[in-house]
């Protein structure tokens, strides 16, 4: 199983996504290996465009695995936050969080934004 970050999700809804990104995303959908959590569903229904996506998220609300953003997750994230700041660096605290979340369930993150792959360098 992998936690799927909004980026990655965005390139798998638009037609001129990213090929390579969008076939990651479809296989783990097709393996049911496909994971969000809380933060990212909501991001994704926030930037929802046209009735296509809203479909495909309505669907995705009944089928996908949420993982759950404890409140140990949270202390994870601010731990992460602080490490961050100490090294000089800050990101999104979206980001934070979804990596956290990936980190306490043992999973990797699929994203297409490079502030993950400086996170998980933490």
């Amino acid at each position: 199983m992998k936690l799927i970050d909004t980026s990655a999700w965005i390139h798998s809804l638009r037609p001129d996504g990213d090929p390579e990104v969008t076939a990651e995303v479809r296989t783990l959908l097709e393996r049911g290996e496909a994971a969000w959590c809380p933060l990212v569903r909501l991001e994704l229904w926030n930037g929802a465009r046209g009735d296509h996506e809203k479909r495909v998220l309505q669907e995705m609300d009944k089928e996908l695995i949420e993982l759950e953003i404890s409140p140990s997750v949270w202390e994870s994230a601010y731990a992460i936050a602080k490490k961050a700041r100490k090294s000089g660096n800050t990101f999104p605290a979206t980001d934070i969080l979804i990596s956290a979340c990936a980190r306490h369930h043992s999973i990797e993150v699929v994203h297409a934004d490079t502030h993950f792959d400086a996170l998980a360098r933490l």
